[in-house]
């Protein structure tokens, strides 16, 4: 047996150079080859300062806050593998047989998933008379979930229990006898509970894994755990990791069960798939999956597409089309987690699709007063992503933010109300709910970065609601230089929301006396590339509008096109027209007593679903109107029913000049 391990930790050690040390030290070499004794495990709790981790953010308790099921009844099993031996102490004896039988395994299991405490688990196991490797396994595991935290554990004392010593000592001193799933997820669980990467526990499990990984007996979905625990220790640069990256490229997706397809997508993001490692593989797996998509159930799919998220898939939009066509069974049956990461990994991609937003649209109206607030969250933030208004949500989530918005983060509140004013639509309570808003803001003002402050009050502008008590606030100097200090600085966005923000309050609140808006943080216009306060005008529509525009007026000249204003915003078409009433050339200054602002409103300018103007357009309107000008709406839906260059003229005339006779020239 000395020789085997021995033989077994000098392979284990070439090429990982944090664990050449062993050699070198006779008396820790000499103590991990003597068994301990089941009263002590003398290294096994010892929790060092955490090896390297790769985590995936996790939004939620999984559902245990709801679980308070209390294991009071002792658990009576057949004979196993794991036996309680003597009333003072367990004597686990861990063999590959004889095993319980599934009926008693399966109880324990379940009992298992119902405790939502490490003390309600340590009774199970205290309860158990007999038990198999893979529940001692399962029970680490459960432990790990309920006290897991980034980089600790809630409560590092856990693994002193007699019960969890035991286990570790168990599969410590069996290693070599255990089940490849028993190995791996003992290696996996090990790293979940941040055990001391130098135990013997640890080290045994990690040589053993080596043995069968050379020896290629190790499943997919057996490497798939390996290479997560191995992520854990070192991270994706390990050699094993490489190895075992070899192995399970020697078959191909089409080959893999669906379990085991999944497996190597979590792989892959946890680590080993960053920076765009095993790219050919992905691709093989990306083809195979939307063949396989029908089948996939809620869990699989919310794994997968946040796989793609996090690999950046961007070239695998088949597969993200055929997810989300395929997700609209199961939106009613996603949790609310995974629901929730369904809708970041479809706002990543820029894909909505009709049947699953309706879907959607159905669950959200429903549980807008249970659900989860970042579920809820997501959904708002999805809806004004893709530009859809749906009043039945939006109606029941202002409803219930009355109501929960007192228990939400400061983030959740700002994705909730942003969509309002991005989509300019005021529920019937909307008294009541910025009402709330202004309760919040005065409250916990503090609490808001300063980005998340500046989108909240400006989406309220945008639906006309002005937040005066606040905005002095924002045009401090303080608030001014904590936006500078934040993430990459002050960008052209949040200069031209904090201009508009001042216009607004110039224009729409002239009874304002607080501060002013510094020179030097505005903009002269709000039109630019990529995410921008104002949308670019439709081309195609235009063309279409500016010939009509010509046989109108009679030549080019007497209209102008995309005139920046003294005031940020670009105009479509500006005519200008006399005291008399008459147009003139655009290139005239004097004698102007009127100026006509043509808006030739396309399809990107309205909400996907309706025929209303998106928040910033109708605040542009309404500010050109205060401004002076004459807004003359041109929407896309009204001048395609045209069908005829006269049916052209005619309606523009009737459009710009609806009170003069339209002469013939």
């Amino acid at each position: 047996m000395m020789h085997i391990f021995t033989k077994s930790l000098h392979r284990l050690v070439r090429g990982r150079p944090h664990l050449r040390a062993l050699h070198r030290i006779p008396c820790l070499s000499q103590f991990m080859l003597v068994c301990p004794t089941e009263a002590t495990c003398p290294r096994i709790s010892r929790v060092c300062c955490p090896p390297r981790q790769v985590h995936s953010t996790l939004l939620f308790d999984g559902g245990r806050a709801g679980l308070s099921t209390n294991i009071t009844e002792p658990l009576t099993l057949s004979v196993g593998t794991v036996c309680l031996h003597g009333d003072t102490t367990h004597r686990f004896l861990l063999t590959q047989s004889p095993q319980p039988i599934a009926a008693d395994q399966q109880l324990f299991m379940d009992r298992l998933q119902t405790c939502n405490t490490s003390k309600q688990v340590l009774r199970l196991l205290q309860s158990a008379s007999v038990m198999s490797d893979m529940m001692a396994a399962a029970a680490l595991h459960r432990i790990a979930d309920l006290e897991q935290e980034t980089h600790r554990l809630r409560n590092p004392e856990v693994l002193q229990e007699e019960q969890v010593r035991e286990i570790c000592c168990q599969l410590e001193r069996k290693s070599t006898r255990l089940t490849d799933t028993v190995l791996v997820s003992g290696l996996l669980a090990g790293t979940r509970l941040y055990v001391d990467p130098w135990s013997t526990l640890m080290v045994r499990l990690i040589s053993e894994s080596q043995e069968r990984l050379d020896q290629g007996r190790l499943t997919v979905g057996h490497l798939c755990t390996l290479g997560q625990a191995l992520l854990a220790l070192e991270g994706p640069g390990c050699g094993m990791l490489h190895q075992v990256m070899d192995q399970v490229r020697q078959q191909p997706p089409s080959d893999w069960s669906l379990e085991e397809l999944i497996a190597v997508y979590c792989l892959l993001q946890l680590g080993a798939g960053i920076g765009g490692h095993y790219q050919e593989l992905l691709n093989a797996m990306n083809a195979h999956t939307v063949s396989v998509a029908a089948e996939l159930d809620p869990a699989a799919v919310c794994k997968v597409l946040s796989a793609l998220v996090v690999l950046n898939q961007t070239q695998a939009v088949p597969l993200v089309i055929s997810l989300c066509k395929n997700s609209v069974s199961h939106v009613p049956r996603f949790s609310d987690a995974e629901l929730a990461l369904v809708l970041a990994a479809l706002m990543h991609f820029g894909h909505s699709e009709r049947f699953f937003v309706e879907a959607l649209e159905r669950r959200i109206a429903k549980t807008a007063f249970t659900a989860h607030p970042e579920t809820v969250s997501k959904a708002m933030q999805y809806f004004g992503r893709r530009n859809i208004l749906s009043v039945p949500v939006f109606d029941a989530v202002a409803e219930s933010f009355v109501y929960r918005a007192d228990d939400y983060n400061t983030s959740q509140i700002t994705r909730q109300i942003m969509p309002y004013g991005k989509l300019g639509y005021l529920p019937p309570n909307a008294a009541l709910l910025f009402r709330k808003v202004e309760a919040i803001l005065q409250s916990r003002l503090s609490q808001f970065q300063p980005r998340a402050l500046l989108n909240l009050l400006h989406s309220c502008t945008l639906i006309e609601r002005y937040p005066l008590n606040f905005v002095a606030k924002v045009f401090s100097p303080y608030f001014l230089q904590q936006l500078q200090e934040q993430g990459t600085g002050i960008d052209r966005i949040i200069l031209s929301q904090l201009t508009q923000l001042y216009l607004t309050v110039k224009l729409e609140c002239p009874f304002y006396t607080g501060p002013n808006l510094h020179r030097n943080y505005r903009v002269k216009s709000f039109l630019t590339l990529g995410r921008s306060l104002e949308t670019q005008v439709d081309v195609q529509l235009y063309n279409s509008v500016k010939a009509g525009l010509i046989d109108l007026l009679g030549a080019r000249s007497y209209f102008a096109s995309r005139v920046l204003t003294p005031y940020c915003y670009t105009l479509d078409v500006e005519i200008k027209l006399d005291k008399e009433g008459y147009v003139l050339p655009a290139s005239s200054l004097e004698d102007v007593f009127k100026r006509i602002a043509v808006c030739i409103d396309g399809q990107k300018r309205f909400t996907a679903n309706t025929r209303k103007l998106l928040g910033k357009e109708a605040m542009k309107q309404r500010h050109l109107r205060l401004l002076g000008y004459e807004v003359v709406q041109i929407p896309f839906y009204e001048f395609e029913t045209l069908s005829s260059k006269a049916a052209v003229v005619e309606y523009l005339h009737k459009k710009i000049f609806p009170h003069s006779y339209r002469l013939s020239w």
